[in-house]
């Protein structure tokens, strides 16, 4: 089969109707909750009180509320009550991270800390690596993990904001357990979806476990014109071969099809469109896809991921895990394209368009894009004693590889105009391919050591070391300007705990991360082609957790370092501009986070502040001291929810979510105002004939607060989102 293949080797507002039309949903989930708690059974509540391990940290069986980082795991039961279709809705949830050119309709685009995290290095599945270039569904994940930070002892190269870690469903573990859940939702919009959960054992002694899960959603978001539908379908197995070694393997296939979403952007100045400084459109309510015409056509986002991992546990309580990561990618990447505006002069701007909110419209369309990743890993862990001191102790070997294969061309064709109330001149497509594409190729081969030293009963050690030796290739699809790229580096990590009281934790840690940029191979650039030395990034943390009964907290203060390149010259002829380091990007903050579970409330809270720089630029100093585009100064998050005494298994809660004001141009003359929305939610579990059934009826931007999301800068053009209007949801899940 192509997918294990063998392995490799080197080279307008919403209109009354549609209120109303809600307006019926609502009062028909309230009387489906009121019939449900007229036959409701009484439920059993189960507390978790101790946080899990996480696998993204590299430390995995360390429970979070003893480890020297700052990491949050989000568990399907929180996945189900927000509602989360995409990554972006949960990790939503955390105050250190924050949109970055996340379009609605495309793949999630995040920062964490400030940096935007790159979606083909800063995505784990299962702990190994994969491309997030493609919609990833969530119906079969058990848990997202965020490791928070530089991430060199996890990752041969990434950005320096985080990794971000999925962990598929499993097969239940007791020998006699069995699931079978049916869930359906409806909301936000007009979308509705059905999925089903099924898992069990079977065989002798229940050896054979397994884990079925499928998906459909009709999508016909908030958002007008933005139809399309997305399936999924996964299965995860194992096999206890014996009391001490295991198997495990699973698959899963997911499409989307969905028309696409442009964002707004900053207005020329009407006086000045060229040099002025432009303005901020009045916010919209986010229901208009601007640039939707009759001859656009939907992009298509279809992968199919999986793992096989064995499990060895040896003498002496060492363990011994191999696992294979696969990935395959097929991606039509279509778009009805807003950039830049043709001014009447004839003058063209290209970082925003005009100030009667007119714009370009470009056809633009990659199809068959394909996109392969590959990791083979193995790790040897346990724990010995040297020189009187407990070392936990791991190795492990990696070798994976990255592969783009795009259609010889890309059609990127100018077809008319149009405007941001909604009008358009644009008759026609224009779908002729006439730009090249580019492939690349990655093999990557990476040996990580880390250990743990028990220095006392309640101080420890913590050390690792990453060596990456990587081979990067590029070409266009003429086989012009081939850019090959080999070098090896080490990033290390090392990070002390003191255990103050059984209570309180504190630690301090430094890391460090890589990144690799090429100049790009085009006749401008003196040095086209050629590579730049690593990016280098480092990180310092200290920080203190405490948790006793049922209030748990944690404060961290980082400190981040990351080099920039920039272009010196006036780069708008041949041999006029110099690719090269230029500076850092420095980004300093506190985060805090706590919560606590008092008698029928729960509240949980995080708050981030985010100081993120630029220093020793030399191409244009004037840019030292400016605050990052797109990063919001301080976050906030909250969640308040409250159980019901009288009614058992019903509670509502209410959550809140506040970004600061940001920069939308470099040099802070417009500003992107702060803005805060409240998420109402009621669920409801009981028992209805037997049957286990949890109900929500949930409510975002309760207020229908209008407001711009975010502004990123991408291609060089500034963009913004409108956040989401007041939608609902209502969601039933049954298990039999």
């Amino acid at each position: 089969m192509a997918f294990f293949s063998p392995f490799f080797s080197s080279p307008a507002r919403r209109s009354s109707d549609r209120w109303a039309s809600r307006t019926t949903h609502i009062a028909s989930a309230v009387a489906l909750l009121c019939l449900s708690s007229a036959q409701a059974q009484s439920l059993t509540e189960i507390t978790i009180t101790e946080s899990a391990p996480s696998q993204v940290s590299g430390f995995g069986d360390v429970p979070l509320r003893k480890a020297p980082f700052s990491a949050i795991t989000i568990d399907s039961q929180t996945l189900q009550d927000i509602g989360a279709q995409r990554v972006s809705d949960a990790l939503r949830l955390d105050a250190s991270v924050a949109d970055s050119y996340n379009s609605p309709a495309y793949w999630d685009s995040l920062s964490v800390r400030g940096y935007k995290l790159d979606n083909r290095y800063n995505y784990r599945r299962e702990g190994l690596p994969i491309s997030a270039e493609t919609m990833i569904g969530m119906d079969n994940k058990e848990r997202i993990e965020l490791f928070k930070g530089t991430s060199g002892i996890q990752a041969g190269t990434s950005a320096p904001g985080g990794l971000v870690n999925y962990v598929v469903k499993r097969p239940p573990t007791a020998k006699d357990e069995t699931l079978r859940t049916v869930s359906a939702s409806y909301g936000p919009g007009h979308s509705s979806s059905v999925s089903l959960d099924l898992g069990g054992r079977f065989g002798q002694d229940k050896a054979l476990g397994y884990r079925f899960n499928a998906a459909y959603e009709n999508l016909n978001p908030y958002i007008q014109n933005t139809e399309g539908h997305r399936t999924l379908m996964a299965l995860a197995m194992d096999w206890r071969l014996t009391a001490d070694s295991r198997l495990e393997w699973d698959m899963e296939r997911s499409v989307r099809q969905q028309i696409g979403v442009n964002g707004y952007s900053l207005l020329a100045n009407a006086t000045d469109p060229l040099n002025g400084v432009p303005t901020l459109p009045a916010v919209v309510d986010g229901s208009r896809n601007i640039t939707r015409q009759a001859w656009s056509v939907p992009g298509v986002f279809a992968g199919t991921s999986g793992t096989l991992r064995f499990k060895q546990n040896l003498d002496g309580g060492w363990l011994w895990a191999t696992q294979y990561g696969a990935q395959r990618l097929r991606t039509d990447d279509r778009l009805s394209f807003a950039f830049g505006c043709t001014l009447p002069s004839g003058d063209w701007l290209g970082d925003k368009y005009c100030s009667n909110g007119g714009f370009d419209l470009y056809d633009y369309r990659s199809d068959n894009e394909r996109r392969s990743s590959d990791a083979l890993q193995t790790e040897l862990s346990g724990q010995l004693r040297l020189a009187g001191l407990r070392h936990d102790l791991s190795v492990s070997v990696m070798r994976s590889r990255l592969l783009d294969r795009l259609s010889d061309q890309q059609a990127y064709n100018w077809a008319g105009t149009g405007n941001i109330d909604g009008t358009s001149d644009s008759p026609e497509a224009q779908p002729t391919p006439g730009d090249l594409n580019t492939n690349r190729s990655e093999y990557t081969t990476e040996i990580a050591l880390k250990d743990r030293i028990e220095l006392s009963a309640n101080t420890a050690l913590w050390l690792g070391m990453r060596h990456t030796r990587l081979n990067r290739a590029s070409v266009r699809t003429d086989g012009s300007r081939a850019v090959q790229d080999e070098r090896s580096f080490n990033t290390p990590w090392l990070a002390i705990t003191h255990q103050i009281t059984p209570a309180y934790l504190v630690y301090g840690s430094y890391g460090e991360g890589i990144e690799t940029d090429i100049v790009p191979n085009r006749s401008r650039y003196t040095n086209a082609g050629q590579a730049l030395p690593a990016l280098r990034s480092e990180q310092y943390e200290i920080g203190i957790k405490g948790q006793w009964t049922r209030t748990r907290w944690q404060a961290s203060l980082f400190d981040i370092t990351r080099p920039q390149s920039g272009d010196a010259g006036t780069c708008d002829e041949v041999n006029t501009c110099t690719r090269q380091i230029d500076g850092e990007a420095r980004h300093r903050g506190l985060e805090l986070a706590a919560g606590t579970t008092q008698g029928p409330w729960s509240l949980d809270m995080g708050a981030a502040w985010i100081e993120a720089l630029r220093q020793n630029a030399v191409i244009d100093p004037s840019i030292n001291g400016q605050r990052a585009l797109n990063v919001p100064r301080m976050t906030l998050r909250g969640l308040a929810q409250y159980r019901f005494s009288q009614l058992p298994g019903l509670r509502t809660s209410l959550r809140l979510s506040h970004e600061a004001e940001r920069h939308a141009t470099e040099d802070g003359s417009v500003q992107l105002p702060g803005w805060t929305t409240l998420d109402w939610a009621l669920h409801h579990d009981t028992r209805i004939a037997g049957t286990r059934t949890q109900w929500t009826l949930a409510v975002d931007n309760l207020a229908d607060r209008h407001y711009w999301r975010e502004s990123p800068k991408e291609f060089g053009h500034v963009y913004l989102y409108a956040g989401a209007p007041r939608t609902l949801r209502v969601g039933m899940k049954a298990s039999f």
